[in-house]
């Protein structure tokens, strides 16, 4: 979506509720037409959208917005953000995973190269070449598996929970997993924010491609603790060729 000409997002919103007014006040004077929000379940500042810098600045935006990870302040304050989405007309996208193990393999690869910083000395979480998903893939996190059950349960607990809160307001609801497998998917992102279809493509290179059990470094101890659960497809599935 961020490669088409009027669409726009400011990356990932800190956890600052105080400034919710500011970011979203700059988002409809900046543009005027659709603003939305993408709800992570897992940073340019949406206070400072770099609009004047954009590589799209000579076009104008038909839909603005920013992501906001639901461990950034969204859950604790959800009343609030509610009022203020239906009050200001915002659309919400929530964008989740089905396979929470491979989200917590992600979590856990991404915070530790926030420290880390294996290319170069930069910390990213998004790549462009196989050369730097190789990089970042060589990282192994462990995985607590004795409360690995109650961890995945917390997490759908969590979407759950959002799903209730921003229930509500004008959303859609997508899942990475159904986005690799179902193109048409991206139709229904544009149709949602009122963009003129058109085909989309990612430079993104997928990080942790293949089976899990070549990037948890306690893979026994995992396989172990989700057979016979409800979660032991996770073991299994992946979504990309």
């Amino acid at each position: 979506m961020t490669g088409r000409p009027n669409y726009k997002t400011s990356q990932e919103i800190p956890s600052f509720i105080e400034d919710i007014s500011l970011g979203l006040n700059v988002t409809v004077i900046l543009c005027g037409f659709l603003p939305f929000c993408l709800c992570k379940d897992l940073e340019v500042d949406v206070y400072n959208l770099d609009w004047f810098t954009s590589a799209s600045k000579n076009q104008c935006s038909a839909a603005v917005g920013f992501k906001w990870m639901l461990n950034q302040g969204v859950m604790e304050y959800h009343k609030e953000i509610v009022e203020y989405f239906n009050d200001r007309g915002v659309s919400v996208i929530f964008l989740f995973r089905r396979n929470l193990l491979r989200r917590l393999v992600s979590v856990l690869a991404n915070s530790y190269d926030r420290y880390a910083k294996l290319l170069n000395g930069t910390h990213k979480s998004h790549v462009h070449s196989h050369e730097e998903a190789d990089m970042l893939s060589r990282y192994k996190p462990v995985i607590n598996s004795t409360s690995l059950v109650m961890d995945l349960k917390l997490m759908e607990k969590t979407v759950l929970e959002a799903l209730e809160y921003f229930s509500s307001t004008r959303h859609i609801i997508l899942y990475y997993e159904d986005l690799i497998k179902n193109r048409t998917k991206l139709e229904d992102v544009q149709q949602f924010l009122g963009l003129p279809l058109m085909e989309l493509t990612s430079r993104q290179v997928k990080i942790h491609k293949g089976s899990l059990s070549e990037h948890i470094k306690n893979w026994d101890d995992v396989n172990m603790a989700l057979r016979g659960t409800t979660y032991e497809s996770f073991l299994h599935t992946d979504y990309t060729n």
